[in-house]
């Protein structure tokens, strides 16, 4: 696919949490990764508001395992309280991208260069990203390294049938990306084959709800994002 990019995260622990879990102050990770987190670690490799990260699958290469922990996270009316986290162990992913032009970035459009912008990512791919790369939550870091998606033992290669996940968070709608003036969460139903996901696109979802209203997105030009050009210019340079 055209600005593709192909690679593996991975980590000791990954946090993908389901809100409903979040009533009573605990968190239970889904057994999946979500779209949306997904999204972010490529964001995290490289990001610029001119690109949209499409995520197309996800290949789950280890079995899906759980532990909880016991933590004092911060109170909101002060000191600490107890809670237990549950997280998925030992994670390996395998992850097929591709970028596009934000095209509701009509004050981007002077950085629109695929072809600097594909190669800028696969070199801060190589380098391990821009910016720490986590699974979920903060205290999940996690690695990330090119790779030929479908190389390699997973667990769930011969598996022989689906797996329904149910209902979860696909993602987020944000105004910059939707032209809309809101944000909206995503809800879908994800089936995992042979350890395959393959996501559908954002618009494709029709679980959609509004969390956010009168939102506006943050307005970027040349005097305060650094154009593609001038960045592949420094990265050659280096």
């Amino acid at each position: 696919m055209r600005n593709s990019i192909e690679f593996e995260v991975f980590g000791d622990y990954a946090l993908f949490t389901d809100p409903l879990t979040r009533l009573g102050g605990e968190k239970l990770t889904y057994q999946v990764p979500t779209y949306q987190a997904m999204k972010g670690i490529l964001e995290s490799i490289y990001w610029k508001p001119t690109l949209l990260m499409v995520v197309d699958e996800v290949r789950v290469m280890n079995a899906i395992r759980m532990e909880s922990k016991g933590i004092r996270p911060m109170d909101y009316g002060g000191g600490n309280t107890l809670a237990n986290y549950t997280y998925l162990k030992d994670v390996r992913y395998q992850v097929r991208a591709h970028f596009e032009f934000n095209l509701n970035r009509p004050d981007m459009a002077y950085d629109r260069n695929e072809h600097k912008h594909h190669n800028i990512l696969k070199r801060a791919l190589r380098a391990g990203g821009r910016r720490d790369i986590f699974l979920g939550a903060r205290e999940c870091q996690a690695y990330v390294e090119p790779c030929n998606f479908g190389e390699g033992k997973s667990f769930y290669d011969d598996y022989g049938g689906d797996i329904h996940m149910g209902t979860m968070i696909h993602g987020i709608n944000y105004p910059d990306e939707t032209g809309k003036d809101r944000m909206e969460i995503r809800l879908w139903s994800p089936v995992m084959s042979n350890g395959i996901i393959r996501f559908i696109r954002p618009e494709e979802c029709t679980k959609v709800r509004a969390v956010a209203a009168n939102m506006k997105p943050k307005h970027f030009d040349a005097s305060n994002v650094e154009s593609v050009d001038e960045l592949f210019a420094e990265w050659e340079e280096g």
